[in-house]
């Protein structure tokens, strides 16, 4: 029998009522005890690391659940954290590069109602999950809910308040789960050597999410405070550079400062393409460190973007190294490669 270590933070899944609205109260026995019917195909143990909605969650509390990840990887078959949903994405993304060739599977889910509810999807999430982390065929980082199991660093919350709150972007999703049984759309391959653990992020990174009318001077104030600038612009991405408001002079400025600028799409599917449009090509240039002006997220969605930027400026200030490093697919992250 599977043995799964529970790791509780908190998250609507745990909530109840108080005087102040809803808030995270509910600890890790008490969700195990909600779910019994996962005693018939896996030993269960639980640890609460945090008691907190995700809106409050920061950086250095993913660093806490990969510490609580390694520390028990030899006792445990799997693992199963849950999470408040509004957050749950960047979690998902950020877990994906800070915990790199695992041979067990790592899940992370929510509710969109709190377990104590007569009616609530917190208790088949939570099975859910649990079947999930048995799955010896299935190692890495995932986001498990309403019944899809979708690659950690693919996953976006696109509704506030149904069940279905999750899609994966531009990427299919992993599995299935329904009474059960989970079917598998992808297997993943058997990792050669001990898992990576990182214990460092560096959450210098700021995006910007573009809109007709805002000045370029912007860049500059941004740019003084950060390392990373992550642009959300239109369509399959673009620089404004009409000369009341030319930001590609402002970006041309942010990287020969050698500061790195990253251009995203706010659209939710397919992508960025930026050299299809002249507003795009003007800003493919180079800085004068020979390193591209810009870089362009293509498919990733901005979750894993800035995740994955934060993840790389704590190993590395070297913007060449960012460069190549970022374009290399990690948990099936991107599908564009150099």
């Amino acid at each position: 029998m599977k043995k799964i270590l529970l790791i509780a933070t908190g998250g609507t899944i745990a909530s109840a009522h108080t005087e102040e609205g809803l808030a995270p109260a509910v600890g890790p026995a008490a969700l195990l005890d909600a779910v019994p019917e996962i005693r018939q195909f896996c030993q269960a143990e639980a640890v609460q690391i945090l008691n907190i909605d995700s809106t409050n969650l920061q950086p250095e509390n993913w660093i806490r659940m990969v510490q609580v990840v390694r520390d028990n990887y030899d006792k445990y078959d799997g693992f199963v954290i849950t999470h408040g949903t509004d957050t749950m994405a960047y979690t998902a993304s950020a877990l994906s590069y800070l915990m790199q060739n695992l041979g067990k599977p790592v899940v992370l889910t929510g509710s969109q109602k709190p377990i104590g509810y007569g009616i609530s999807d917190a208790k088949k999430n939570l099975v859910d999950s649990f079947v999930m982390a048995c799955q010896e065929d299935m190692t890495g980082v995932y986001l498990v809910f309403d019944g899809k199991a979708i690659f950690g660093t693919r996953a976006r919350k696109v509704k506030s308040m149904s069940y279905d709150a999750f899609e994966s972007v531009n990427h299919p999703m992993a599995a299935l789960i329904y009474d059960g049984h989970v079917m598998k759309y992808f297997l993943s391959e058997k990792p050669q050597g001990e898992p990576i653990f990182y214990d460092h992020v560096r959450p210098s990174v700021f995006l910007l999410k573009l809109i007709p009318g805002m000045e370029p001077d912007i860049l500059e104030y941004v740019g003084a405070r950060y390392d990373v600038i992550v642009i959300e612009s239109y369509g399959v991405g673009g620089v404004p550079f009409v000369d009341q408001r030319n930001f590609l002079q402002e970006v041309q400025k942010l990287a020969d400062q050698g500061k790195i600028v990253v251009v995203a799409t706010q659209v939710m599917f397919e992508g960025s393409r930026m050299e299809v449009y002249a507003v795009g090509q003007k800003a493919m240039g180079q800085n004068e460190t020979g390193v591209p002006m810009l870089f362009q997220a293509y498919d990733m969605t901005v979750e894993a973007v800035v995740t994955k930027l934060m993840w790389l400026l704590g190993q590395t200030e070297d913007p060449e190294e960012i460069y190549c490093r970022f374009y290399e697919p990690v948990n099936r992250d991107i599908s564009f490669a150099l």
